[in-house]
């Protein structure tokens, strides 16, 4: 089973999205900020990160970056209200996989999620 960390501020997303992941077959489990984000993937393993990028204490783009620092390797989508060509290209340099606007079509991130886990 495929393991998605869900990282983002808003905790009814959260609770929603790792519903909807664990209705179809992925183990879900969430975060609130980047620094639980960093404190989770030091401790486990995530096949895949969906990040918000506008986040209290530490943001999306840092937490791309301690990943880069610490080696941490895992797919990412981003995940944002705050969408816009500049931080979609920002975030594509600096490890991101792909790149969603919400609100989101759970079917249309879903055939994300599938593509980008089977990218080698």
């Amino acid at each position: 089973m495929e393991s998605i960390l869900i990282v983002d501020d808003d905790i009814n997303l959260c609770t929603i999205l790792k519903e909807e992941l664990g209705a179809v077959g992925y183990d879900a489990e969430f975060v609130t900020d980047g620094n639980q984000a960093i404190k989770y993937l030091s401790e486990k393993k995530a096949d895949l990160i969906l990040l918000d990028l506008k986040m209290p204490n530490k943001d999306g783009f840092g937490v791309l970056k301690e990943m880069q620092e610490k080696r941490i390797r895992a797919k990412v989508i981003v995940l944002t209200a705050y969408a816009d060509v500049k931080s979609a290209i920002d975030s594509t340099k600096m490890g991101a996989n792909d790149f969603i606007s919400k609100p989101y079509d759970f079917d249309e991130l879903l055939i994300t999620i599938r593509r980008v886990l089977q990218e080698e």
